[in-house]
């Protein structure tokens, strides 16, 4: 697909070296679908991913199905990836109890998934963010206890749909309660896209003001208003060196009617390997399996770069 020496590497100064990508298609992506996926494409997809050289690939979320039927099969599916390394697969356990489920699969990395909102806590866990945060707080500790790796998503990090711009200290807040429970990473969303560079660096300034280490920071942005790459290259900018993206630009916010899809995995790489930033992702192999996702899905991707590249055909 990708026509040889394309993109031209060009490094800018200051930047990372190498990025890990947090690919989060098949789970993010995958549980905004009106139909659901069956289990054996879900899985061939996460195999794919893997196989493109994605060093972590987000599998599947624990939650009671009736909030998410689109990812009920979490028991069925995760048992289909055991040639993967499970340090390689994340999932999202919004309490004990999916906890316990993810636990008995073998799951080695797990995330909870908090606001720095109110509106949005409640609209997504029926909770205020401080109840939400005593939800979480044995099933980090838990977690921890058994040796499992805990990421903290913190969701409307720049803006809210109901209650507008939010305060860079209001996020600042929750996200060293998070850590202060014992998470080992934090991913920022910019759920509804509403992010600008200037924004995000003042955050991340804010952040590290507040004692929390951008080597502990990911971020994770929706491409509404086509600032998702903007917003990126201004966290790598700061020393992010994790950046969350969804394969074929899959996803959106079921909670957020304005909101679009994730960063499109392709685009994020394209730009990384342009400026000499290692991956460990093979383009090629990531576009093919996120054009066989479009098929399956019925729809084309609305990954630029995606476009481009199958254009070259």
């Amino acid at each position: 697909m990708t026509a040889a020496g394309l993109p031209m590497e060009v490094t800018a100064e200051g930047l990372p070296t190498r990025v890990r990508i947090h690919e989060v298609g098949a789970r993010d992506g995958l549980q905004n679908e009106q139909t659901v996926v069956p289990t054996e494409i879900k899985a061939e997809f996460i195999r794919r991913l893997a196989g493109a050289g994605l060093p972590t690939v987000e599998a599947t979320s624990f939650v009671h199905p009736k909030w998410v039927p689109q990812l009920a099969d979490a028991e069925q599916l995760f048992p289909q990836l055991d040639g993967i390394d499970p340090h390689r697969l994340p999932v999202l356990v919004p309490n004990e109890r999916g906890l316990d489920r993810a636990l008995a699969l073998g799951a080695r990395r797990v995330a909870v998934f908090g606001s720095a909102t109110e509106s949005f806590a409640k609209a997504n866990l029926n909770r205020t963010v401080d109840e939400a945060l005593a939800m979480f707080a044995p099933v980090v500790a838990r977690a921890k206890d058994a040796g499992v790796q805990v990421r903290g998503y913190l969701s409307m990090c720049f803006g809210d749909p109901w209650e507008g711009p939010v305060p860079v200290a209001q996020t600042v807040r929750v996200c060293r309660a998070l850590l202060d429970l014992g998470c080992d990473e934090l991913s920022l969303g910019d759920t509804i896209g509403v992010a600008t560079p200037g924004h995000v660096q003042t955050l991340l300034a804010s952040l590290n003001e507040a004692g929390i280490p951008t080597s502990r920071i990911g971020v994770h942005f929706h491409d509404t208003y086509g600032q998702a790459l903007a917003n990126t290259f201004a966290a790598l900018q700061h020393g992010v060196t994790t950046i969350d993206a969804s394969a074929g630009g899959l996803g959106g916010c079921p909670y957020a009617k304005s909101a679009t899809g994730n960063l499109a995995t392709e685009d994020l790489v394209w730009m990384l390997h342009g400026l000499g930033i290692e991956t460990g992702v093979d383009l090629d192999r990531l576009a093919a399996t996120s054009v066989w996702m479009a098929e399956v899905l019925g729809r084309p991707s609305p990954s630029r770069t995606l476009r481009a590249l199958s254009h070259q055909e």
